[in-house]
């Protein structure tokens, strides 16, 4: 190869070399979430990224670190880190921030909602931005709310149609209160990152787990591993973006408003899929081979009724001046 032959050669790799790098100067951000690459949370924060590039001229772009690789896979940790500053950006739900912020078990005590315009109503509107201020203080700005959605249960023992159903099995949770909610029905929880149970699943360390179809359950492949599902939305776990409030404050006012945007239409977007793959979900795991009870309002009353203590434990602990504006915000959209 001659002299100039090679220059040029060169000269074409370093040139795309810096292409697949990005614009000259962009800030890489690194964006850390709790589940895998093909669930409903990273199309949201692959879309968010793709975003915020564009409507910052490419000044910003977004490095998506799924599975928590960043804290060391633990779920907990991600929101804290961002608190801090150590971490940019996080993807995460609400009861995984429970350790940090206790207030935000609110929004998954159980049967507090019956459906989609009750969770909108509060994530959208007045609870939502009381909750967000609250985070505020532990140093994370909440860009805007997504959903990972109504928890159902699946198991492999045998089908649950009543509280009884659930005595005695062992069963992964996320965090602190659905411990307390499982032990009011007689199951033995398992606290577990979300890393650790497909294995612990397939191996029978635990008999089950509770999630939602449409952002876990489907794309993590949970079918593959448990045979029975019930939807007895029990529930509800939506999904926040959060930015470190140092790294939001050293942005100019522009920034900060494409931010905004990119965050808003991003998890518009993501809640939008995730509710498509849930209403589609019911049939598609029944084709993989699950076997799916649907309860009746009577039989769901037995499990409101069973996990009621738990409610009534966390509502005191997360604040009644809390719980009292929900419940009269799910109210009022009714």
């Amino acid at each position: 190869m001659g002299f100039i032959t090679f220059s040029r050669a060169a000269a074409l790799t370093v040139f795309a070399a810096a292409a697949l790098a990005g614009p000259v100067g962009a800030e890489t951000l690194r964006l850390s979430h709790n589940t895998g690459d093909a669930t409903t949370w990273h199309q949201g924060a692959e879309k968010f990224g793709e975003l915020l590039s564009e409507k910052t001229g490419g000044a910003l772009d977004v490095r998506v670190f799924p599975n928590a690789q960043l804290s060391g896979g633990d779920q907990m940790k991600q929101a804290e880190m961002v608190g801090r500053g150590a971490l940019d950006l996080v993807l995460t739900s609400a009861i995984n921030v429970t350790p940090l912020v206790p207030e935000m078990a609110v929004f998954s005590l159980p049967y507090l909602y019956a459906n989609y315009d009750q969770v909108d109503a509060t994530t959208q509107g007045a609870p939502g931005e009381m909750l967000s201020e609250i985070l505020a203080e532990k140093g994370i700005k909440v860009l805007a709310w997504g959903e990972n959605g109504f928890r159902e249960v699946t198991n492999n023992v045998r089908p649950v149609r009543t509280p009884e159903d659930m005595k005695g099995l062992n069963m992964r949770v996320a965090g602190p209160m659905y411990i307390d909610v499982m032990n009011a029905l007689g199951a033995n929880p398992q606290q577990m990152q979300w890393v650790e149970t497909m294995t612990a699943l397939q191996q029978g360390v635990v008999d089950g787990q509770e999630n939602p179809i449409g952002a876990v359950i489907i794309p993590q492949q949970v079918y593959e591993v448990q045979k029975y599902l019930t939807t007895w939305h029990y529930s509800y776990d939506p999904i926040f973006l959060g930015v470190a409030q140092s790294k939001w404050d050293e942005m100019d006012a522009d920034t900060q408003a494409a931010m905004q945007e990119a965050a808003d239409e991003a998890m518009a977007y993501q809640r939008q899929i995730t509710r498509e793959g849930t209403t589609n979900g019911i049939a598609f795991l029944r084709e993989k081979g699950m076997e799916i009870y649907e309860p009746s309002p009577e039989e769901l009353d037995a499990f409101r009724a069973a996990t009621q203590p738990a409610f009534d434990e966390w509502a005191a602990k997360v604040g009644t001046d809390i719980v009292d504006t929900f419940q009269t915000t799910i109210a009022e959209s009714q």
